[in-house]
């Protein structure tokens, strides 16, 4: 039995996310929607700019939202990052250690600034993030814990690392290290713009392909440089035994290796989207390592993601974990699709 159900790399970021209206973003000059990296005085300016805006703060980052929603369902998890000896990184340790999630971090940090993101969601619960990587664009091999991938089920990859150099070589290294291993591995695209801009790295982080992929229905449509769905799975079914395409209030497609399966969606309110892919990917691969189906681990996935969306933040409560655990009835399945 390995020690760890997931290990997962990504940036190590503050979430410092606002509730605003949509003509701040035209106001600033902000592309909606998307992921744009900023110098920490741009950050800074924004931040102020938005003083009085209702907004939490919470440890985060794609990949470590997705960990943190493992561990909270009862997975055993550990996560490598790179955080500064500041103040943000002390709360960002702390946070992560709430969670129940080991790291690399507990062993020491450096000089420098923790990185933060900024997550400005609008009424019609888009987010939209100005992130300054700080330290975390130097996340390198250096951090990588080849002991706890080596004990773990899976090692998970964020697709934001794409952006840094050293952060690529090292998404790359670890594969190579889950691989040998006998590790499984997935990866994320995590956002529509590293498939647009940066798809010669991701593909380079892909290599001979990943054991799971996780994106939604426009990073799959940019992936296969198509306009139809069904098109877009026959090309992630090239780089991956299985995926998981998200797509909204339509559910979600799994592909277990064999045959597609429709995961039905769970209507809500939508308050905030930030955080619901990679909650998906926490509760789906916590439902995978205990053995689920794929249909079932979906049903997981799919009420879990239709919670934090109907809810301001990227995370839930721990308490609400085990509601969503007690809920979900195991034994219904979804109907598959026919290809």
């Amino acid at each position: 039995m390995k020690k760890y159900h997931l290990t997962a790399i990504g940036n190590a970021l503050v979430d410092m996310e606002f509730k605003i209206e949509d003509n701040f973003l035209k106001a600033c000059s902000i592309d909606k929607g998307v992921m744009t990296l900023v110098t920490e005085e741009r950050q800074t300016e924004l931040v102020a700019a938005l003083e009085g805006h209702p907004g939490k703060w919470a440890c985060g980052g794609s990949a470590a939202n997705t960990v943190i929603a493992a561990a909270q369902f009862g997975a055993d998890c550990f996560y490598s990052c790179k955080l500064a000896a500041d103040e943000t990184g002390d709360f960002y340790l702390r946070d992560l250690h709430t969670a129940g999630v080991a790291s690399n971090a507990d062993h020491g940090r450096g000089p420098g600034i923790t990185g933060k993101c900024l997550v400005m969601v609008t009424p019609d619960a888009e987010r939209t993030m100005n992130t300054f990587l700080g330290i975390s664009e130097g996340f390198s091999i250096a951090e990588l814990d080849s002991d706890a991938i080596n004990a773990s089920e899976y090692l998970y990859i964020e697709g934001y690392l794409v952006t840094s150099p050293t952060g690529r070589a090292a998404a790359i290294e670890a594969k190579r290290i889950a691989e040998r291993a006998g590790v499984k591995t997935a990866l994320t695209f995590s956002d529509p713009a590293m498939v647009q801009y940066f798809k010669e790295g991701l593909e380079e982080m892909v290599g001979g392909g990943v054991d799971m992929l996780f994106c939604n229905e426009a990073e799959a449509l940019a992936w296969a440089g198509c306009g139809q769905l069904e098109e877009a799975l026959g090309a992630l079914s090239q780089i991956a035994k299985n995926f998981a395409v998200t797509c909204g209030a339509d559910g979600a497609i799994l592909f277990d290796g064999e045959g597609l399966h429709r995961v039905s969606p769970h209507p809500v309110t939508a308050v905030d989207s930030n955080g619901a892919g990679d909650m998906f990917a926490g509760a789906l691969l916590f439902s995978l390592t205990r053995g689920d189906s794929f249909p079932n681990a979906g049903r997981l996935a799919s009420l879990a993601s239709a919670r934090v969306v109907s809810s301001f933040g990227p995370r839930l409560l721990a308490e609400e974990h085990q509601e969503i655990l007690q809920t979900v009835s195991l034994q219904q399945q979804p109907q598959a699709v026919r290809r």
